[in-house]
């Protein structure tokens, strides 16, 4: 799964991505200090993967992943080459999702390259570039669709979709929130438009809004905004994050309790994106090594085998899977199969959130 971090200049965005990856991008006070992007790998928080190690005396723990790429600042214009714009629209076509950091709070010490503080102005600036991007795309595949369609009729279909996406981003609307049939859906999968990735806002406070973020009135005009776009909302304190992640377990633990937080705004980032994708984890446990796997829901037991190793899927013959709560509560395998809760599972089974497996092949 791969991330991308935006926003215009100086809201957050590089300080986030070190939170993140402790990658050390750098950040400083002016417009464009990120030129290329930085991508960093994270793990998928799960407290899973320990609990199992335990059991099974595992001698390597290898967490699910998700890659965040933390892309230049973006100014009026981008769509057509101002500032880093054609770079910056390279670089998000390549992501799966999109984490607009937008700035909450206000700071004289930190320049806003607007001047002001307007977290739904910031919003629609980028809001603007990526509908203008996606109608110069659709435009061109239009074209290419109606010449084809002298040749196959089957180009009338994506003809009528096109058109439909255009006139909705016409309209200031994304495309991402459309209605699709599944095979709009797969066609839209092709067209990679900017507006038709999953978004999700980083409403960027400060350490004082932190206890009451939810009042917030920025946060508000965020959560209000995004509602009517089909986005997720995260209230967060950057600098916070910055802090956090620089320290080592039982202190990061102590001050999450000190600011009254269950988890680190981070934590609950990469759950929400692995969320909004629709993406789930299975695992695989052994004394060589502790394992969660990426897989969208709905993944039938042999494409999850092949997750591991193309000859798993191909020779695919069962799966004997263990849900991990029914696992954890017998305290053992042994246990678990004496009590036939480890069950035999073929080519049609559908992967459930947290299911151990072994699967069993023949190339």
């Amino acid at each position: 799964m791969k991330l991308g971090i935006v926003g215009l200049p100086n809201v957050g965005k590089s300080t986030l991505f070190n939170s993140i990856t402790k990658a050390g991008a750098e950040s400083a006070n002016y417009p464009f200090c990120t030129i290329e992007p930085n991508v960093g790998i994270v793990a998928v928080p799960d407290e899973r993967l320990e609990k199992l190690a335990d059991l099974y005396h595992s001698q390597k723990i290898t967490p699910a992943v998700v890659e965040f790429v933390d892309i230049a600042g973006l100014v009026k214009g981008a769509s057509k080459g101002e500032g880093l714009g054609n770079k910056f629209l390279s670089h998000i076509r390549e992501t799966d999702a999109i984490c607009e950091v937008v700035r909450c709070f206000e700071d004289s010490n930190i320049v806003h390259v607007d001047g002001s503080i307007d977290p739904i102005r910031d919003i629609e600036t980028i809001k603007l570039e990526l509908i203008l991007a996606d109608i110069e795309t659709v435009e061109k595949r239009l074209d290419k669709a109606k010449k084809m369609l002298k040749a196959d009729k089957k180009y009338q279909e994506e003809i009528d979709l096109l058109g439909r996406i255009k006139l909705a981003l016409e309209n200031g609307m994304p495309a991402r929130q459309l209605d699709y049939n599944e095979d709009e859906k797969n066609m839209l999968k092709e067209m990679f438009l900017l507006t038709s990735k999953p978004f999700i806002y980083i409403a960027n406070i400060s350490e004082e809004q932190l206890a009451d973020c939810e009042n917030n009135e920025n946060v508000k005009k965020v959560r209000e905004y995004a509602k009517a776009e089909k986005a997720e909302v995260i209230p967060l304190c950057v600098k916070i994050e910055d802090e956090l992640s620089s320290l080592e377990e039982p202190d990061k633990k102590e001050m999450l309790e000190a600011l009254g937080m269950k988890e680190s705004g981070l934590d609950t980032l990469i759950k929400k994106s692995y969320a909004l994708l629709g993406l789930m984890s299975f695992l695989t446990a052994g004394e060589t090594e502790v394992r969660a796997w990426t897989i969208k829901k709905g993944t039938k037991a042999p494409e999850a085998a092949g997750k591991i190793h193309s000859d798993m899927e191909r020779g695919f013959i069962k799966a004997e899977i263990i849900s991990y709560d029914e696992l954890m509560q017998e305290g053992s395998m042994v246990q678990a199969k004496e009590k036939g809760l480890v069950r035999q599972e073929g080519k049609e089974y559908v992967m459930q959130e947290g299911d151990i497996v072994l699967f069993k092949f023949n190339v």
